[in-house]
């Protein structure tokens, strides 16, 4: 059976604006490489009831239980004391550890304060855990099948602390149990139509685990399996996204960490094609994205931000007959941008978007949100309709997602859509 494990985060300053924790994300993938899944984490304010019954709800869910923070020797250091409290057990001062603090302040020519004396308290039954690196040693408590582990805040302590310490403990506990997961990606397909396609083959699965993640232009499939071994771990995702393939022909963009830029450029390197776009509501967005992947220049021609109707005519040699009977935000301009862009580059591939990101412009005919692309060239002739929801900025990066979908299943010759 696979551990669970929950990661409090202590201290008032990570629930302000100006801090964030990076231990939880350091100790979710340190335990995950050990065969522990992580249940739960947690932030906590620097209050004795907040911190007890937070360690009390811990310990009734998970098998191990990491706190960071809160170790110091100031008054609001409080993780020794309400650990102790959630548990129900005493706190003594150690007088080994006691000196061996003051012999580290006298190694720096300091004496020590006696508010630091309380970094020497441990509670019963606890293992200290030394800590070469900082003045606030860690601590480990076995609770029946439970163990609560509590690390010092500061990075740089905490992270060889629990490296030579704590994850051999835990991986003996976790029994060589090994965890993988692998992020199936989909794009320019909703959440819920992604769900009704895939829930059928993962609820016949416990083991891979998956989660389902919708974000703009985007859904990804989080499958997480648990085995003696990682291939044993890694044949099993295999079997379920064998499946999930097969539900999903052709919409899967990648297994392996790449995002949809790179995808498309390493389409069109392979194939040495070159690509022009031409953008109106994106604004050079998706040029943007494409630049951002190294060695766009051996792909990408040239780009247009031809927002008005004048520098669509001019640049494009969209004619103004058309502009004017249909309007800029319409099919046939998006494919007479894409067919001018590519004829103006020499390129193989022209790509157009035209539409209506918002707050205003919008109608009832033609709403905010209301995008239109095309593809011209080597990769087909295509033109899509779509309407995003959002704001102005979640419009614009949907339609450049939109159509990095369009050139990748152009280029794949995948059905339209």
């Amino acid at each position: 059976m696979t551990l669970r494990a929950e990661i409090l985060a202590v201290g008032s300053e990570l629930l302000t604006p100006l801090r964030s924790d990076t231990n939880a994300l350091y100790l979710t993938e340190r335990l995950r490489e050990l065969g522990v899944e992580v249940g739960s984490r947690v932030t906590v304010a620097d209050d004795p009831a907040l911190l007890e019954s937070a360690f009390r709800a811990a310990l009734a869910r998970a098998d191990i239980v990491i706190a960071t923070g809160g170790l110091g020797p100031t008054e609001d250091d409080l993780t020794r004391e309400a650990a102790a409290a959630a548990l129900g057990r005493g706190l003594h001062r150690d007088p080994r550890l006691l000196e061996m603090l003051k012999e580290r302040f006298r190694r720096y020519r300091r004496e020590m304060a006696p508010v630091n004396e309380k970094q020497a308290d441990v509670i019963e039954g606890a293992i200290v855990l030394p800590n070469p690196r900082g003045t606030a040693p860690g601590q480990r408590v076995e609770s029946g099948e439970r163990v609560l582990i509590l690390l010092p805040g500061p990075p740089a302590e905490m992270e060889p602390m629990f490296q030579e310490q704590v994850g051999p403990l835990i991986g003996e506990r976790a029994g060589g149990s090994v965890l993988r997961t692998r992020v199936l990606k989909i794009a320019s397909m909703s959440e819920s139509d992604v769900e009704q396609a895939v829930a059928p083959v993962y609820k016949t699965f416990t083991n891979p685990r998956t989660t389902i993640l919708g974000g703009p232009g985007q859904v990804e499939l989080h499958l997480t399996a648990s085995g003696a071994s990682g291939a044993e771990a890694e044949a099993r995702i295999e079997a379920l996204a064998t499946g999930l393939r097969e539900r999903l022909p052709g919409r899967i963009y990648g297994e392996d960490g790449r995002e949809l830029p790179e995808v498309v450029a390493d389409l069109l390197r392979s194939r040495g094609l070159t690509l022009a776009l031409a953008e109106s509501c994106t604004g050079g967005l998706l040029s943007a994205r494409l630049t951002d992947v190294p060695g766009a220049s051996r792909f990408l021609e040239r780009a247009y931000v031809t927002y008005s109707n004048r520098a669509k005519a001019e640049l494009l040699g969209v004619e103004a007959a058309l502009l004017d009977s249909v309007g800029a935000v319409s099919a046939e301009v998006a494919a007479a941008m894409a067919a001018g862009v590519r004829r103006a580059a020499g390129s193989a591939i022209g790509v157009g978007i035209t539409g209506i990101a918002g707050p205003d412009g919008g109608s009832p005919e033609k709403p905010v949100g209301l995008v239109f692309l095309a593809l011209d060239g080597a990769a087909g002739t295509r033109v899509r309709q779509a309407h995003f929801p959002g704001g102005r900025e979640r419009v614009r990066y949907q339609a450049s997602q939109a159509a990095l979908e369009m050139i990748r299943r152009g280029l794949l010759g995948l059905a339209s859509w």
